[in-house]
């Protein structure tokens, strides 16, 4: 397999969903006390991977999405993924539901509030790829400890593969990361 191919499978395999399913998967199974519940990992499913995933069938049949391109489907992304956060920060406080629960969906509202101010604000360019990756890699490690470090590789390979496919510069993947790792220790110190 040449670079090229390797480098897409990465950035495939690591979309901002299904980093969150992974994410919330190993939480589940390893501290299943932070859902509490089969009901609240369902939905937590529902906010943070299906209705983010939807962006990506849905862009090209969306009016003022459907015919941008690349960017449309990546500012559909931001919204789905936002939209979904903003629904699970609600469920979470009509549902009662644990802290910890709570929490994530606090990190993955603050990381895509603060991609949309980077990129349509400010007009700094920040990779939601990074921020996707880098958010749930930081709260495993918050929640799981050091097992979690691991992590940390494919932080690295994500890197490598966008900038090989010439999708992201290097600043705009640590603008990415900031944003996510930023709003995990917010969001840590605001609940302790």
């Amino acid at each position: 397999m040449n670079s090229l191919k390797c480098a897409k499978g990465i950035r495939i395999a690591t979309l901002a969903p299904l980093m969150a399913f992974v994410a919330l998967l190993l939480l589940f199974v390893a501290e299943p006390s932070i859902f509490d519940s089969w009901f609240q990992f369902s939905f937590a499913l529902l906010f943070l991977v299906v209705l983010p995933v939807m962006a990506y069938p849905l862009q090209p049949i969306v009016p003022g999405f459907r015919h941008k391109g690349r960017e449309g489907q990546r500012n559909f992304a931001i919204f789905m993924g936002v939209l979904g956060y903003v629904f699970g920060i609600l469920f979470a406080y009509v549902t009662n539901a644990p802290e910890g629960t709570t929490m994530i969906y606090w990190i993955y509202f603050l990381s895509g509030v603060g991609i949309v101010v980077f990129n349509k604000v400010l007009r700094i360019r920040a990779s939601g790829h990074a921020c996707g990756v880098v958010g749930p890699i930081s709260f495993l490690i918050y929640f799981l400890g050091s097992i979690a470090f691991i992590g940390l590789l494919l932080i690295a390979l994500v890197y490598w593969a966008s900038l090989k496919m010439k999708r992201h510069t290097l600043s705009e993947l640590i603008w990415g990361s900031a944003i996510s790792f930023i709003a995990v220790m917010g969001i840590i110190l605001v609940f302790q």
